[in-house]
């Protein structure tokens, strides 16, 4: 028998014993990065008997995970104690027992950098520790959304030359997109189908066994590259038909058109119609930045993303509008931006969650203050504004409290987030001055409509 037959009979032999071990449920997950991905990620293949192991290098979640206290609001104390609780649950600082996992989901950043192109720096360091550890036969799956070609071009290389190993023959790899939506009560991890691409058919074959065991559907794409491109158009069409909703926005307030009232309207066709419904801004992990990594790559091979560059610069001019909408509005109450107390509602990027990333809501925070306006905010559910990436200058800020003489107290509101838990009649009540961004004040509600300014 020759070297490689033999090589192949026990690559062969070594796919079928994971198989096997994925359908004995004894093939332990590990979940790098153990955020609003990761973790609910790391709960679905808990609640399928599955052995998981997390990874995060901050050490608070840790910490929240091993004592069963829960660090993402909307996931609730009794996932976390649970985790806690469990002998087939693990999460851990230690990324030298990566070798510990017989699959390797990876759940980092893909942020933008300052000039709008992806920042990769996440991806690139996970891949080069994976590298110092990876073994024979791990499975390596990215879940974070990028640009067509980061698994080909940029986790394979890096892990092949840390690691000694070759993808498809030693060890595989795969891309699965996380599609989460934080606080959707319809649709938690189990319960949305999973695209998944390989780098060889084994690994589609073993991701997809893998995801099967937890995930209600699996839908096999023919390689990465095209699973990649599944996850950033599905966040083109969102961010496209939400910047049309944005524009007609502004276009039919001037017609002194409601265009809630229009939407609602629309959408009663039964088909060719789905609804989008505009705001303050684009916000979340996904819309605000996935369509640019789009345009990005496009451009290597000399194509132009028109539509899509647009659509960017509609949502991106959002916040500004509302702001634009602020300063009318307290003209017309014979009032100057520079030194009104503003007060902003909802830090969320939407509603009834703790989730504050790329929330539009920052950049009207900011543009308040470049004006002169004296700002703070109200959430309930973001008590304290922790450190970010890009907005270190409100860390440490905390939410006003809730009731008459506070609210009273503020030259005007803007509602930037509309959280059910927010009693909107009452604020129509407490402030002559409203600028409403989602359109949670219903003008019927309010004793007097002109108060009340629609952005």
């Amino acid at each position: 028998m020759s070297d490689t037959v033999q090589q192949e009979d026990i690559q062969t032999d070594r796919f079928r014993d994971l198989l096997k071990k994925i359908e004995e449920r004894n093939y332990t997950v590990g979940i790098v990065g153990l955020g609003y991905v990761g973790l609910p990620l790391m709960w679905t293949f808990h609640s399928s008997n599955m052995p998981v192991l997390g990874f995060d290098i901050d050490k608070d979640k840790i910490k929240c995970i091993e004592e069963g206290e829960p660090y993402i609001k909307h996931l609730g104390k009794e996932m976390m104690q649970k985790l806690a609780g469990s002998n087939r649950s693990d999460a851990t600082t230690d990324f030298d027992r990566i070798s510990e996992a017989d699959a390797l989901l990876l759940c980092v950043p893909t942020p933008l950098d300052h000039h709008r192109e992806p920042d990769m720096q996440y991806i690139e360091k996970t891949c080069l520790t994976i590298g110092e550890h990876l073994r024979e036969g791990q499975l390596v799956i990215l879940e974070s959304t990028t640009y067509p070609g980061t698994t080909e071009e940029l986790i394979i290389p890096i892990l092949e030359s840390k690691s000694g190993l070759t993808a498809g023959e030693d060890f595989y790899v795969a891309y699965s997109p996380e599609r989460e939506d934080p606080g959707n009560p319809s649709f938690n991890t189990s319960k949305i189908p999973k695209v998944v691409g390989g780098h060889s058919k084994e690994a589609i074959e073993l991701a997809c066994a893998l995801y099967d065991t937890s995930i209600v559907e699996t839908v096999p794409v023919s390689d990465t590259k095209t699973a990649e491109a599944v996850k950033i158009t599905e966040n083109v069409f969102r961010a496209v038909n939400i910047a049309l909703v944005n524009e007609l926005k502004v276009v039919f307030a001037e017609m002194d058109i409601d265009v809630h009232e229009v939407l609602d309207a629309a959408d009663t066709k039964p088909f060719g119609f789905m609804k989008f419904v505009p705001g303050p801004g684009l916000g979340g992990h996904c819309i605000p930045i996935d369509p640019f990594y789009l345009t990005w790559k496009a451009r290597e091979y000399e194509e132009h993303t028109r539509f899509i560059e647009l659509a960017g610069e509609i949502n991106t001019s959002m916040p500004q509008y509302v702001v634009d909408q602020t300063l009318k509005a307290l003209n017309a109450h014979k009032k100057a931006m520079n030194g009104s107390n503003i007060l902003v509602i909802g830090l969320a990027y939407k509603p009834d969650v703790d989730d504050m990333r790329e929330s539009p809501t920052f950049k009207i925070m900011d543009l308040l203050k470049e004006y002169g306006a004296d700002v703070s905010y109200y959430d309930s559910h973001i008590p304290k504004i922790k450190p970010t990436r890009e907005h270190d200058e409100w860390t440490g800020m905390k939410s006003v409290e809730w009731d008459k003489d506070t609210i009273n107290s503020f030259d005007c509101v803007v509602i930037s987030t509309d959280h059910s838990d927010i009693d909107y009649l009452k604020l129509a009540e407490w402030t002559d001055c409203i600028i409403d961004s989602r359109n949670a004040v219903k003008p019927k509600w309010a004793k007097n409509e002109d108060h009340i300014w629609k952005a």
